[in-house]
């Protein structure tokens, strides 16, 4: 049974995941290469998948700074923006066009500013849709909706840091009329970065590595940033809960989330993988966006390779 609000986005549960399965030294790095792993698979279930023109409407619950939100808003105008240098987040995105239905292509819509937390500043997950839907839930094209909800730092959310950074699901999965695709993503910088802002923080469990340099210079939303990326691509690619996944529909791995922890090639138990460096600014990054801004973006499966790709 498809459950509402499922967790697509695990960051942290998948990457103590990560950190349990992955090899946790050189000596067992070297040894696990001499096995010949198994691709990777996620299996199609036959459902639907959001593809074409979607629609991306925002609902911005609680405060976020005009910089913070310029973050995020380029991040999501990038995704199909060809002007970025390579490797370029449009050229991340395009790994979408490989599964059952061709490319997506992602256009902002209405946006909502809700800094006075019209309903308080602790959320339960039956609100979570409802709020969602009231970023507009129409499209500019014609084509498919996700209403994307995104929650301040000072906003608690039922399951927030203990077993998710962020989450999609569908409204008649969560009893609200209409049919349209929604998703969540929380910012972690005063509740949770070790858990939901790595590699940008150190971890709470697992291998202690200095952490990264965030390449726009706020922790809490480029983590957010990652979190973002991983149930976007987990909402085009599993809409309904009957697409691409691999194990139960209520707890799926996904485009993303199934390469949990991988940022670069060479990437392992509390190591993200060799990424780029700002020169000036010392900031890591794999991905240039519009605007001049940088991003780290996890690897996603692509499958015509049966792996997780990474761009840098």
């Amino acid at each position: 049974m498809w459950k509402f609000f499922r967790d697509s986005s695990s960051h942290f549960l998948l990457f103590l995941m990560f950190f349990l399965v992955s090899p946790s030294s050189a000596t067992s790095r070297k040894l696990s290469s001499l096995v010949q792993q198994q691709p990777l698979v996620l299996d199609y279930h036959n459902g639907p998948l959001l593809k074409g023109n979607v629609t991306i409407n925002l609902h911005w619950y609680g405060k976020f700074t005009p910089t913070q939100r310029s973050i995020v808003l380029d991040f999501l105008q990038s995704l199909n923006s060809p002007q970025a240098p390579s490797p370029s987040v449009s050229s991340w995105w395009w790994t979408t066009q490989y599964y059952k239905g061709g490319p997506s292509t992602l256009d902002l819509g209405s946006q909502v500013l809700d800094e006075n937390y019209s309903l308080g500043k602790l959320l339960k997950s039956p609100q979570m849709p409802i709020l969602a839907s009231k970023a507009g839930s129409t499209s500019r094209n014609g084509g498919a909706v996700v209403d994307l909800l995104l929650t301040s730092d000072d906003v608690a959310v039922d399951g927030f840091c203990m077993n998710r950074c962020g989450t999609h699901a569908s409204s008649a999965a969560a009893g609200v009329k209409g049919r349209f695709a929604y998703a969540w993503v929380g910012n972690s910088a005063s509740q949770c970065p070790g858990q939901c802002a790595w590699p940008f923080h150190q971890p709470i469990y697992g291998p202690q590595s200095p952490p990264l340099v965030a390449p726009n210079g706020d922790g809490g939303i480029d983590g957010m940033t990652i979190n973002l990326a991983t149930v976007l691509a987990g909402t085009i690619t599993n809409p309904f809960g009957n697409g691409y996944f691999q194990g139960s529909a209520g707890a799926p791995l996904e485009a993303v989330s199934v390469c949990t922890g991988i940022f670069g090639k060479g990437a392992y138990s509390g190591y993200p993988g060799a990424v780029l460096v700002d020169k000036t600014t010392g900031a890591s990054y794999n991905a240039n966006g519009i605007n001049g801004r940088k991003y780290l973006l996890p690897a996603m499966w692509n499958p015509r390779t049966s792996t997780c790709d990474t761009i840098a």
